[in-house]
């Protein structure tokens, strides 16, 4: 068991006092068999008014809604979890499943419906090309190996490039850049998997690092793929690792522009020459002895 403590504080400085319309927030991790909360805060400033709900993934989403004109924004997470997950390669596929290409339970794939449409329909020709490296219409390989030759593929085969800029590049323009951020890397992948036919959902959420200075850390997404028999298992294509107790899940969605820590909007008070705001975000994680 790991002890993980993770500080999320995003600050918006605004050029005058503006009129903050409802945020949602997507800060407190995802809790099961493997998570734990320990102790969770979370601070707001201006004056507000929060409701907590569950939203269509299950995902915790708060709203705030604020009461009075603001030149400042403040949201400060602080949370403290016991993470389970150690031995991330100890699971078992069911054994239909074993090897690809299966078919999914005709039950479960009514559920899975929304994780196994594309969402770039018109980049299936490149994908079709690229994934034929790994797979090709009447081959037979064991599931689990093509699911980690195509997440090591993209983490050894691509440039990692950080970008502050909101939304994710088509897969089509990842494979063109052959660069990308961990949203962009994770988007393909889940486009990857969703035209072979394995149901995947995007995750973002927060990467530990011992190798990080002063506890450093970072919000971070990956894939999810749904394994009969395992259930859904995490697939970092920015490291080319399993997802283990480095990974914090703080949201899941079927399209990975739906799940940003904070989202919200605001009207300006003047309307003369209005600035964008200034945005600052400190993301910490660090481990806690047990």
């Amino acid at each position: 068991m790991r002890r993980l403590q993770i500080k999320h504080v995003t600050t918006y400085q605004y050029a005058d006092a503006v009129t903050l319309l409802p945020h949602n927030l997507l800060l407190r991790p995802r809790e099961g068999h493997d998570i734990r909360i320990e102790s969770a805060e979370l601070t707001i400033a201006p004056a507000h008014q929060l409701q907590w709900q569950r939203d269509v993934h299950d995902n915790a989403l708060a709203q705030a809604s604020f009461l009075e004109p603001s030149n400042q924004l403040l949201i400060d997470s602080r949370v403290v979890i016991q993470h389970y997950d150690d031995q991330p390669l100890n699971f078992l596929v069911a054994e239909y499943a074993v090897f690809f290409p299966f078919q999914y339970d005709v039950a479960e794939s009514i559920d899975l419906g929304p994780y196994l449409s594309t969402n770039f329909n018109q980049d299936r020709p490149i994908l079709t090309t690229w994934l034929q490296q790994f797979w090709r219409v009447g081959q037979v390989v064991e599931t689990y190996l093509l699911l980690e030759w195509i997440n090591k593929a993209i983490a050894t085969g691509f440039t990692y490039q950080q970008r502050e800029e909101p939304g994710v590049q088509t897969p089509a323009n990842t494979l063109n850049r052959r660069a990308g951020s961990c949203r962009d890397f994770a988007t393909l992948f889940i486009e990857a998997c969703r035209l072979l036919g394995l149901a995947s959902r995007f995750v973002s959420g927060y990467q530990y690092s011992p190798s990080l200075p002063h506890n450093q850390g970072a919000t971070h997404a990956w894939s999810e793929v749904y394994l009969p028999g395992a259930g859904w298992k995490g697939f970092d294509s920015t490291s080319g690792q399993v997802v283990g107790n480095h990974y914090i899940p703080v949201a899941v969605s079927r399209h990975p522009e739906s799940v940003p820590p904070v989202s919200g909007s605001f009207i300006t008070v003047s309307t003369a020459n209005p600035q964008p705001p200034v945005m600052s975000v400190v993301v910490e994680a660090s481990e806690i002895p047990s």
